[in-house]
């Protein structure tokens, strides 16, 4: 069995300004650039080290399966063409054979390759760029930082396990306590609102008296 180790690769500046590989900024105007392969294996490995902060094994045929490249496991399979892709673009490196780290965040796209996108996507950064920049960083820190968290706590993990997840990927601390008490508590009161909504629907309808008009 041929295995693939991968870590994360953090960065102070990019963790902070950068984008998860699973919004819909990288979708929008990263995609293009990455190709859909490589940008599938990049959302697939966040989504791990979501669960694995310290880093994760794959094994090389399992995961190129459950991509669709089939199970191929040579340097020249789909699945390592789409990291020499990822290291083309700085968003991966390896530092020994079958072991890299890789980017739990995405930098904005470069001018370059912006000037390469269909014009549409490039009035759409535009736009993108200037509501950003009504934006503090801090506040786009938190607001990355939030909605991690609550999709931590989809996948089942408790409160001391979603603050480490956000220190690993590089928040400050403080943004990383208050961001996981913010999303376990609305997470708590949307699970119980959907509780609720499954119990009404399943409870039995209380039948009608006789005689009662049950059209009123």
């Amino acid at each position: 069995m041929t295995t693939l180790t991968i870590a994360a690769w953090p960065d102070p500046i990019i963790d902070t300004l950068g984008h998860d590989p699973r919004s819909d900024y990288v979708e929008r105007f990263w995609l293009p650039t990455l190709g859909p392969t490589s940008l599938l294996l990049l959302r697939r490995i966040a989504s791990h080290l979501d669960r694995e902060p310290d880093g994760c094994t794959f094994d090389v045929a399992d995961l190129s399966q459950s991509m669709g490249l089939g199970a191929r496991e040579g340097t020249s399979s789909p699945l390592f063409r789409s990291l020499d892709r990822l290291m083309q673009f700085e968003l991966a490196c390896s530092p020994a054979s079958r072991t890299y780290a890789v980017r739990r965040t995405v930098p904005p796209v470069s001018r370059r390759h912006i000037a390469r996108l269909p014009l549409s996507l490039q009035r759409a950064h535009e736009v993108w760029l200037e509501e950003r920049l009504s934006t503090s960083p801090l506040e786009h820190a938190r607001n990355r930082a939030r909605r991690l968290a609550f999709v931590l706590f989809e996948q089942g993990d408790d409160l001391d396990a979603v603050e480490h997840a956000l220190l690993g990927v590089g928040f400050h601390p403080s943004i990383c306590r208050e961001s996981a008490v913010w999303a376990h508590e609305r997470h708590r009161v949307a699970f119980e609102a959907v509780a609720g909504a499954s119990a009404a629907s399943a409870a039995p309808a209380v039948p009608a008296a006789p005689g009662q008009d049950t059209a009123a």
